[in-house]
């Protein structure tokens, strides 16, 4: 590493260690980095305050349901119309739905952890997209990425027509730079961009590499508790949304450029100032940052193993009550009681489809092969559960309180079929044998 490299990453990090956070998720957030920047009483005054520019920012239709309405006011620098024209860029590894490289597969599928990317790798250049389903266009449906970096991105920035990103670091922190604010996110944290927002990646350690779902359709919201009551699971008040900050080198500043994703291609223009220009704003289509340990996490404390849905976080709803587009969950550290109950996740086949990934630690139905940066993949209705190692520990073990802290997995669930990508369906990192954790189950039946 250079010393160049090394200086950036502990600028990164110090900057990250004394960001503030604004607090709750689906608030009405305001901030302000200038004092009076911020209009009082109305959004697009005749002229906005400090010279600035009004602009608004809607990650949904004008007349969805209130609480459903994702919009913001940006008072920035330059109007993001002052731009030149967008041109087609390489799309790298980056996919999009739908998805028709290869046949969707009914086979369960694991893969090793990314490879170490070549040296200069940035986060946008370092993602690599697995599979998916639905269709960006149509607005329904999402994809799974994985990233892996050792660089920043150098005047540069992204940002996503096709849907909202939900970045999950397994191994290194990033300092992000949205045009909202900036956020910090390590391992064991997740970040949220929302669909359109501009933003930059740094590293905070020498490398970076995690998981991202990217989401097509409604975005995420917090899931209803039903019977569970008005507390548990992920609390609104945990998700830290970014106060306002704005770069502006001023007239003739360092070009930046901008590379926006739209309907499954990359498209690159290059701006004369940055983008990242917002000195204050207020809404709610806002990014955050969620610590996972923060989890509430409920479960049975009589017998039975409850279903994994207990531990979503985030859910994006689609057409049919009850049935999500994608559902983020969390297995985070909890503890388990139940009596004359087999207590890891139980063999089972489901309409969902579920693609698991680990970020450290073991998960508590693998004991081989399953390790932080990976991710398996259970298409709807194919058969999965606990190994033949776990099973036979689980069957004969004391069945008295047991503390589950030595790992944190998650989990993408989707109501359709997860098509993997040509490249995740060759690739070196394929575990070919992962069939074989089941093999040796006894025939156990004495009538």
């Amino acid at each position: 590493m250079s010393e160049q490299q090394a200086g950036g990453i502990e600028q990164a990090r110090k900057t990250a260690e004394a960001l503030e956070y604004l607090t709750g998720f689906g608030n009405e957030h305001s901030s302000e980095a200038v004092p009076g920047a911020l209009p009082l009483g109305r959004n697009s005054p005749q002229r906005a305050p400090l010279g600035l520019y009004a602009e608004q920012l809607s990650g949904s239709a004008f007349t969805e349901p209130r609480s459903r309405n994702r919009r913001s006011w940006l008072y920035r620098i330059h109007p993001s119309a002052a731009h030149p024209p967008f041109t087609r860029t390489d799309n790298g590894n980056l996919r999009t739905a739908p998805f028709t490289e290869v046949p969707a597969d009914p086979n369960r599928l694991r893969w090793n952890p990314l490879p170490d990317p070549a040296p200069g790798t940035d986060f946008l250049a370092g993602l690599w997209t697995l599979g998916g389903n639905g269709d960006a266009a149509q607005r329904t449906g999402m994809a799974i990425h994985l990233y892996a970096a050792n660089s920043p991105m150098t005047d540069r920035v992204f940002s996503d027509s096709d849907g909202e990103l939900l970045i999950v670091p397994e191994r290194g922190g990033l300092l992000l730079r949205t045009e909202l604010g900036l956020l910090a996110a390590r391992p064991g944290e997740v970040a949220l961009i929302p669909r359109g927002v501009r933003f930059r990646v740094e590293l905070l350690d020498s490398d970076a590499r995690g998981y991202v779902c990217e989401n097509y359709g409604q975005p995420f919201e917090l899931p209803d508790l039903g019977p569970i009551g008005a507390n548990g699971l992920a609390a609104a008040r945990d998700f830290q949304a970014p106060v306002a900050a704005y770069e502006d080198p001023g007239a003739g500043g360092q070009p930046t450029e901008v590379v926006n994703k739209f309907c499954g291609n990359l498209w690159s223009a290059t701006y004369d100032h940055s983008p990242l220009d917002v000195v204050a704003w207020h809404g709610s289509h806002v990014p955050y940052v969620y610590d996972m340990r923060r989890f509430n996490v409920l479960g049975s404390i009589s017998y039975d193993h409850p279903d994994p849905s207990i531990f979503t976080v985030l859910t994006s709803p689609s057409d049919t009550p009850g049935l999500a587009g994608v559902d983020f969950v969390v297995f985070a550290p909890r503890w388990l009681v139940g009596e004359d109950t087999f207590r890891p996740p139980y063999f089972h086949r489901n309409v969902m489809s579920e693609y698991m990934g680990l970020i450290e630690g073991a998960y508590d139905a693998k004991a081989e092969g399953f390790v932080p940066g990976g991710g398996s993949l259970h298409n709807m209705m194919s058969a999965h559960g606990p190994d033949r190692e776990t099973f036979d520990r689980a069957s004969a073990a004391e069945l008295k309180p047991q503390k589950i802290d030595d790992g944190l997995a998650f989990m993408f669930e989707t109501r359709w079929p997860i098509t993997a990508t040509a490249q995740a369906a060759a690739a070196d990192h394929l575990q070919r044998g992962y069939d074989d954790v089941w093999q040796g189950l006894e025939r156990h039946f004495r009538p």
